[in-house]
């Protein structure tokens, strides 16, 4: 495995800008790799919320009455992840809500690791977390609402059942997973 230190991140966000389109940080959670939370923390939203997208994050007004401040929030988890090799699942989206750049040869992103989508002959999707850990582990995630704890737990589980042929592949310099999106390029160092 890495003999860097691995933290788990994953974030829910919520809509701001015309019809809540615009992806805004609503909670960030890091774990180690015993899905210990580390960091875990509702964030004040910088722009006025059009959509907490209830269907899917089941949050409202009221999660976010001791919510710290975005800046606070983005500090913190920059620290918790700097050095660091992170794991997760689309941490591109993540990265983009906390306005954070990390080095890309330090990032494990469960969504972009081709085995997992050769094994589920889908070599050209990005799969959802849930389809992967319920078809890669036989575990259901996600059964009413997002959780970030949920989540971050789940994508570092998936990572360390396939750890040592995935940092091998590393090691040996053979990138075992597809790119993220171009467009999110710039949150990649």
């Amino acid at each position: 495995m890495s003999k860097k230190e691995l933290v788990g991140l994953a974030c829910i966000s919520i809509g701001t800008g015309q019809g809540g389109t615009i992806s805004m940080l609503a909670r960030v959670t890091v774990v180690d790799t015993k899905g210990n939370v580390l960091y875990d923390a509702y964030v004040q939203s910088t722009s006025k919320v059009e959509s907490y997208r209830y269907a899917t994050t089941g949050l409202n007004e009221t999660h976010f009455e001791n919510a710290v401040p975005f800046e606070e929030a983005q500090l913190t988890v920059a620290r918790w992840i700097s050095g660091k090799i992170v794991v997760g699942h689309q941490l591109w989206l993540d990265l983009q809500v906390l306005g954070l750049p990390h080095p890309a040869v330090d990032t494990r992103d469960v969504s972009l690791y081709l085995p997992f989508r050769t094994t589920l002959k889908r070599p050209n999707e990005i799969l959802g977390l849930p389809t992967l850990v319920w078809h890669l582990m036989e575990r259901k995630i996600q059964e009413r609402f997002l959780d970030s704890a949920e989540n971050a737990r789940a994508a570092m589980d998936l990572y360390q059942s396939y750890g040592k042929p995935w940092e091998d592949s590393v090691e040996q310099t053979i990138w075992p997973c597809a790119l993220p999106p171009t467009a999110f390029a710039r949150h990649y160092t």
